[in-house]
């Protein structure tokens, strides 16, 4: 069995310092928060060999982790930079699919991070 090495997890910061991940992150009930970070950390571990049911590709190099909580869907969207690095975008709760707007959302800042990487990388670790 190969060894895949683990990929970093980076959270996407904004220009003005503020973290879209966290902000969404921190409003959801413990549980759920506990499912995403479960979802985070096999994301951490398999990267780009995560698949379905937890991990789906939606378009444009914007991927999605899902969780399941008391009957909502909730979308932590990402993308890869390199080999070695996944970049969570935002976090939202949904109904069908996920809204055009959103997946435009995590391209437009997909776009930021590979031009300037340290800028828009936030330094915090997530933590339950």
């Amino acid at each position: 069995m190969r060894r895949v090495p683990k990929t970093t997890v980076v959270l996407y910061r904004e220009e003005d310092g503020s973290c879209p991940f966290l902000d969404w992150y921190g409003e959801l009930p413990v549980k759920a928060q506990a499912k995403c970070l479960l979802r985070l950390e096999r994301l951490r571990e398999l990267g780009h060999e995560l698949r379905r049911p937890e991990a789906d590709y939606l378009r444009d190099g914007i991927y999605e982790l899902r969780v399941r909580f008391q009957h909502v869907q909730f979308r932590v969207l990402y993308f890869f930079h390199g080999t070695m690095a996944a970049v969570v975008s935002h976090g939202i709760a949904k109904e069908g699919a996920v809204p055009a707007k959103e997946i435009e959302r995590a391209v437009v800042r997909k776009k930021r991070f590979e031009a300037d990487p340290a800028r828009y990388s936030h330094s915090e670790e997530v933590s339950g």
